[in-house]
């Protein structure tokens, strides 16, 4: 096992850097967008995440999706894949806060992609993940969120939890239980991570595709070594998750001590249609129009999710 994972470690160092040139070329320029200032590329450093995959009723994920060019990516068994990635930013240019991501795996297209393609040719079949959710814990970073990037941040109560042998992470809003998260610490792989990732959300009646790059090292866990304790609550932001089926075991978990992120000021936009001429997705223009630039936190969850929840 020691050999293999040398040898992984050897070839994922290879594995070269996924931000693009443009984003090497700018940094250190300065931009002013909605009133916040950025110095590019608009990244992280010193940032601890947590993440889990949880096989779901892969059609109850399909109704989650907004417009018909979105699908649920295809695993065995009829399940599609939630996402759970919670992202404690430690150092920004907005300041610091944490970022709770629930998602599904997605493709983007005329059709649902074949199984098990997606994941090796992402391009090919714009493979991503469609965000349903983004709790975080500032104002500055749902203005800078939701208005640049047209993800559906809003503020929330939320904490960061490592300890010896578990990370966890709760999320709160108006009192009530929005998801809980725990995952075993995974063993110490330090596997070298260089991904590019891509987000699709919803906003304005529009699908928003943003892109970004992570570096780290990684401590995974697949399969039956992979450990963790998810609890859906009854907060409405989560209300659509109960009915998909989420498996109690995860599929993986990740956990990174520090990692690096580029968020790219790039990004791409499509009307999302549907046959009823009266829908619309995701949030108006106007949630964030009178919003700050404040970069202070809301009180820690203080929700009791003991362990027989």
């Amino acid at each position: 096992m020691n050999r293999i994972l040398h040898l992984a470690r050897l070839g994922l160092s290879a594995v070269p850097s996924p931000v693009p040139r443009r984003q090497r070329r700018l940094a250190g320029r300065h931009a002013l967008v909605d009133g916040i200032p950025f110095e590019l590329p608009v990244d992280s450093v010193d940032t601890p995440a947590l993440m889990a995959g949880f096989t779901v009723d892969r059609e109850a994920a399909a109704r989650l999706l907004p417009g018909g060019e979105l699908h649920p990516v295809a695993l065995p068994g009829g399940k599609g894949l939630l996402l759970i990635t919670v992202v404690n930013y430690l150092r920004t240019d907005i300041g610091r806060y944490i970022e709770y991501s629930i998602a599904i795996a997605c493709t983007h297209g005329r059709r649902p992609a074949p199984p098990l393609l997606p994941g090796l040719l992402r391009g090919t079949f714009g493979t991503g993940q469609y965000v349903v959710d983004l709790p975080v814990s500032s104002e500055i970073s749902v203005k800078g969120g939701k208005g640049i990037w047209g993800m559906p941040k809003h503020q929330a109560n939320l904490d960061f939890t490592v300890g010896d042998s578990a990370v966890s992470s709760q999320y709160e809003v108006g009192g009530r239980l929005g998801m809980y998260i725990e995952i075993e610490r995974p063993p110490a792989t330090a596997l070298p991570l260089r991904v590019g990732a891509v987000n699709y959300c919803a906003f304005r009646g529009m699908l928003m595709k943003s892109f970004i790059y992570l570096d780290g090292k990684a401590d995974i866990a697949f399969g039956s070594r992979a450990r963790a304790r998810l609890v859906v609550g009854d907060a409405p932001q989560v209300a659509g998750l109960h009915d998909l089926g989420i498996a109690e075991d995860p599929l993986f978990t990740v956990y990174l001590t520090s990692a690096q992120g580029v968020l790219d000021d790039h990004f791409e936009c499509w009307f999302l249609t549907s046959e009823d001429p009266g829908r619309t997705y995701g949030e108006p223009l106007d949630s964030v129009v009178g919003l700050g630039l404040s970069e202070d936190w809301p009180d820690p969850p203080r929700i009791d999710v003991g362990a027989g929840s």
